[in-house]
């Protein structure tokens, strides 16, 4: 068997619903799987008005709007319409990707018939709940996430750092590596545009810390601002670039009024954005690889980050960036007055962070996915011994 001859059910929480890094590897997943010769049928919560196009077949899951992030949808099973699609659809392997009770459906439907189930890692779900004051349920979750994964054949997560944890919590441990790429066409330091920072009212001098992701909680956006008010205090020259949008853009504008809000973008110009920064500062601790650490290392910008999974399998400490124990803030604080004093040092890490960006191809990283589905097949088919 190769590559065309897979039917890969994929099931997903948000393929398309909004635009962030789990929705953007799947997408361009299916468009490699697709392009190898692949058929692939997605299963997703949709919406009217999507944030993305979505890349191959869309089949529509029942589900109702998430409390507090209305702006997801949650899944809420499989019903008759989308088992008798999948019937017809007739996959050799299930992929799932976000635990889910849609993504549970779909393994019991899976494991009924014989089917290889491979599930893919992309955030740490469990530990939201922190963010939103129900910390209390966190175990309760990381319990029915460990049911979730461990019906599963195997897993893949974004980094060897995401992976080990998975393993040391007793996930699963049939886990392969599937990381992430860069598109060096969007991410590249030729994009920075003084006068792009100029429409801002950013002076070619000043020294940006800058920050682009969703805006929400998980993100560490109390640790963000808390470290810039440390610059502020210390009288440390810079200004602060947020780019993205999200339900906690107003709390982060009422905490940081002088910072620069440029809103969400894509594509060139988000590049063009995250070029023109100075040094990304992202001290998130739910990222399973860190896309937003590799895109600004690619733009070659030293990267200040939490020393989380994700981050810490792309950030060379002390080499490309550094790494910080994850809420200390007048750490974060400090190295970041490094870089914004210190030019040399910017310029030094930075040249880094973007040799080791080159490191990361798309198609390279996704065929690791075909053939992870290639094996659980083999795996199933294979006679019995004894």
């Amino acid at each position: 068997m190769k590559t065309s001859d897979l039917r890969i059910a994929l099931f997903s929480g948000n393929y398309n619903i909004t635009v962030d890094g789990a929705n953007k590897a799947l997408n361009r997943l299916v468009e490699y799987l697709l392009r190898q010769g692949a058929q692939v049928r997605v299963y997703s919560p949709t919406v009217e008005n999507p944030e993305m196009d979505a890349t191959g077949d869309l089949v529509s899951l029942p589900s109702v709007p998430i409390p507090k992030r209305s702006e997801y949808r949650l899944s809420t099973g499989v019903n008759r319409r989308v088992r008798r699609d999948l019937a017809e659809f007739n996959p050799n392997v299930v992929h799932v990707s976000a635990p889910d009770v849609g993504c549970h459906r779909a393994v019991t439907w899976a494991r009924r018939r014989g089917l290889p189930v491979l599930a893919s890692v992309h955030t740490r779900f469990d530990t939201y709940f922190r963010y939103y004051n129900m910390a209390w349920f966190e175990p309760i979750a990381t319990a029915i996430t460990r049911r979730f994964y461990r019906r599963c054949d195997a897993l893949v997560a974004p980094s060897e750092s995401m992976a080990q944890t998975l393993r040391e919590e007793r996930m699963n441990y049939d886990i392969e590596i599937w990381s992430r790429g860069v598109d060096r066409g969007i991410f590249n330091p030729a994009l920075r545009s003084l006068e792009w920072r100029r429409e801002l009212g950013i002076g070619d001098d000043e020294v940006v810390v800058g920050f682009h992701s969703r805006l929400v909680m998980e993100k560490g956006l109390d640790v963000f601002s808390e470290a810039i008010d440390q610059l502020r205090r210390r009288g440390v020259a810079h200004r602060t670039l947020i780019v993205g949008d999200g339900p906690a853009r107003q709390w982060l504008e009422s905490r940081l009024p002088e910072a620069v809000f440029a809103g969400f973008m894509a594509g060139q110009d988000l590049g063009k954005a995250v070029a023109s920064m100075d040094v990304l500062f992202f001290p998130s601790t739910t990222e399973t690889f860190g896309n937003v650490s590799l895109e600004a290392m690619a733009c070659g910008l030293p990267v200040v980050a939490a020393a989380a999974t994700g981050s810490q399998n792309l950030v060379d400490n002390g080499t490309s960036g550094r790494l910080i124990a994850p809420g200390a803030v007048h750490q974060f604080a400090e190295a970041l007055r490094q870089y914004i004093e210190d030019p040399a040092l910017r310029r030094a890490h930075g040249d880094a962070g973007e040799k080791r960006s080159r490191d990361f191809s798309w198609d390279q990283i996704n065929q690791v996915v075909a053939d992870t589905y290639l094996r659980l097949i083999r795996q199933r088919q294979a006679p019995a011994k004894g």
